[in-house]
């Protein structure tokens, strides 16, 4: 698609430069107010890993991450695998809560506390939380 734009100009967002500077001001600016010098290592390329990275938590599923980012191989995608594995300790937090809701407020009150919908079924919401 990207191919197929016209090429009038070197950039494909004309405001690709001043987009990023307003990113990198607005990220120092944040910093500076929350007073967390560590902001300031976030890159664009720090948002990718970490879409990788949490798709690969979710879904279990590297050769959808693998979509996702474009890679030709899966050896590529194996970094974030490796990254969710220590992030997340997959393995030992595979284990869940599992409530069921009735009421809006039984919803409510589930989603309030950090569960996570998965399902209706006669009538009865399921949700569900790592332990």
């Amino acid at each position: 698609m990207l191919n197929n734009l016209p090429k009038n100009k070197e950039r494909i967002f004309a405001d690709a430069e001043h987009m990023r500077a307003n990113f990198f001001l607005q990220r120092r600016r944040i910093a500076k107010k929350l007073g967390n010098p560590r902001l300031l290592a976030i890159h664009f390329h720090t948002l990718r890993h970490w879409k990788a990275t949490t798709e690969q938590h979710k879904t279990k599923d590297p050769w959808h991450v693998k979509e996702i980012l474009g890679h030709k191989s899966i050896q590529s995608t194996e970094i974030y695998i490796h990254i969710e594995k220590q992030l997340y300790q997959t393995g030992a937090n595979d284990e869940f809560t599992v409530k069921v809701a009735t009421t809006s407020q039984e919803i409510t009150a589930l989603l309030e506390v950090g569960f996570e919908y998965i399902m209706t079924k006669d009538s009865l919401a399921y949700f569900r939380k790592r332990k």
